[in-house]
């Protein structure tokens, strides 16, 4: 039977997960200059779930000095994400911030800010090599902590910081700024941005990880192995999935499931753990958090439940063939055969490996549902130049998946994935959030003038009155209806709102009796900028409004 495994590792031979890709640079990006990084090493240790002692966590940051008086008086934090190997140093962070032909760091330094981006390397420490990347997100968030504390230090002036964090940076930066208000650490803080991170958990497919696991455990493939070892079985990445494949497997192997076990788990002594701890340590009280999701707030799937990802038979040589079918996880309550893999001599079957996926009764399956996207082909590294591996992409039938889910990223405790996100149970004051769902960490022009606005506007500060009740244009610019959020929960009995041209020229008006966290009406208005007046009876407040 080894020789028909032998021949199977011409699927993953020239896989590495040094080519896998969760964060994509943008075509036209632009590359900055580069000078030394510096390293930053963390005042505190901190021990894993599952090690024996702690370690202090280190990082490398560069400073990009504005181009206005190029004095450090405006620190704008800008984090990495999940990125095992370091596969992006700083200048591919810088460069990932590109859109539409701009970067979003060039634009906030031409306004006078100084952009500090802060990346997590491998290193090694006290004796253990850690690949920062994909390491424990509190260890990192000790790092980040380091890094405010000398910044505070450093800059020139009273202006506070603000910190934008991007997937797991997001996370990072969550816990660093929480674990300093609680332990008396004053972050000098103002700004929070989380950018489409996983705040309730992250989702790669579980089909997706079996068969890796499979080809690296069971046929032997060291490119599938290093995939294993190096990124799913990863501190962050057993942190982050709301299913993991080791919390499914039989006691004893290393790649047969347990068929007790087909309900979505998370990897055992991490998952849970991680989730209660993130959880008790809540969000920083002293910061405007704000959030952007690149999933989907009108409950817009990717893909449909339990559909089929890939359905076909890769030939291997003239006497050897694999069938490869791989299901996404299926409806509420519904069971499927997420992974079918028969190896085939002659067309005979001599082998053959599948997994049962089943949903909970309160949700369909995670992987259709609605959020920011991960891709298949990236997740494999568009297959790394191996001719078997491209002809697997190509025979894919569904490429994109839920790689972070709206109520994660919006850090809604619903466990509904696919539920209308209600914006009043989130704990960020003011959103971004598309109508259809976008690749994860995708910069466009909506979430990208929400971020400037949020930057631009405390600098010049903000009455803290406004700080957690209001409301939010849940989409700006707007499509064809206006979708309003209340924030806050003070119950309210009537509600206007007037739509005025930029002219003054009233043009709509709409009132709602005691309305319910959020609102929705038509309108027929035309392209352009409108402002829209909503009046309570107690407050009034007023948005400028883009139609496209």
């Amino acid at each position: 039977m080894k020789i028909f495994y032998t021949l199977l590792l011409v699927l993953f031979v020239q896989f590495s997960y040094s080519q896998i890709r969760f964060q994509n640079i943008p075509r036209d990006a632009r590359f900055p200059e580069r000078t030394l990084s510096q390293t930053i090493v963390a005042d505190t240790p901190y021990q894993g779930y599952d090690e024996t002692q702690p370690y202090l966590g280190q990082g490398e940051y560069q400073i990009f000095l504005d181009n206005v008086n190029g004095v450090l008086d405006k620190p704008i934090i800008i984090l990495d994400g999940f990125d095992p190997g370091n596969s992006r140093g700083i200048s591919d962070i810088y460069a990932s911030l590109g859109f539409g032909g701009q970067n979003f760091a060039d634009v906030l330094r031409n306004e006078g800010f100084d952009i500090v981006i802060l990346n997590a390397p491998i290193y090694t420490t006290n004796g253990k090599t850690i690949d920062g990347g994909a390491d424990y997100i509190q260890r990192n968030a000790m790092v980040l902590t380091a890094l405010i504390q000398k910044l505070n230090t450093d800059k020139i002036g009273e202006e506070e910081l603000v910190v934008l964090g991007p997937s797991m940076g997001g996370l990072i930066a969550r816990y660093a700024l929480s674990y300093m208000e609680s332990n008396s650490l004053n972050p000098q803080t103002r700004l929070f941005i989380s950018f489409d991170a996983p705040h309730r958990g992250a989702n790669i497919p579980i089909s997706l990880q079996y068969v890796i696991n499979y080809f690296a455990e069971e046929v032997g493939d060291a490119g599938a192995q290093e995939v294993i070892d190096q990124l799913l079985k990863s501190p962050a990445a057993k942190e982050m999935l709301v299913d993991h494949l080791e919390g499914h497997l039989l006691s004893g192997s290393t790649y047969e499931q347990d068929p007790s076990k087909i309900l979505p788990l998370g990897a055992p002594g991490f998952r849970n753990e991680f989730q209660t701890e993130l959880d008790a340590l809540g969000f920083p009280q002293n910061v405007r958090n704000v959030a952007i999701s690149n999933g989907s707030v009108n409950g817009v799937t990717t893909g449909s439940p339990g559909m089929t990802i890939i359905d076909t038979n890769l030939t291997i040589d003239a006497t050897t063939s694999v069938d490869v079918a791989l299901k996404f996880t299926p409806e509420a309550a519904q069971t499927n055969t997420a992974t079918n893999i028969t190896l085939k001599f002659f067309g005979i079957p001599i082998s053959t490996y599948q997994t049962l996926s089943k949903s909970p009764n309160y949700t369909d399956g995670v992987d259709s549902a609605p959020g920011g996207t991960g891709s298949i082909s990236d997740a494999l590294g568009d297959g790394g130049g191996n001719p078997v591996l491209i002809e697997f992409i190509n025979a894919l039938q569904q490429e994109l998946y839920c790689f972070i889910p709206t109520m994660s990223s919006l850090a809604i405790d619903n466990p509904d994935w696919f539920a209308t996100p209600n914006l009043s149970d989130s704990p960020f004051v003011a959103f971004s959030v598309p109508a259809q769902n976008e690749p994860h960490v995708a910069m466009d022009a909506d979430n990208v003038q929400f971020a400037l606005d949020e930057i631009r506007n405390g600098a010049m500060g903000i009455p803290e009155s406004k700080i957690g009740e209001g409301y939010v244009l849940v989409q700006n610019p707007v499509g064809e209806k206006i979708d309003i959020a209340i924030l806050g929960n003070d119950s309210q009995e009537n509600l206007t709102a007037t739509v005025f041209g930029i002219t003054g020229q009233k043009l709509m008006v709409k009132t709602w009796t005691h309305p319910q966290q959020k609102l929705s009406f038509d309108h027929n208005l035309e392209s352009g900028i409108y402002l829209l007046k909503l009046d309570n009876g107690r407050s009034v407040q007023t948005i400028k409004m883009v139609v496209e």
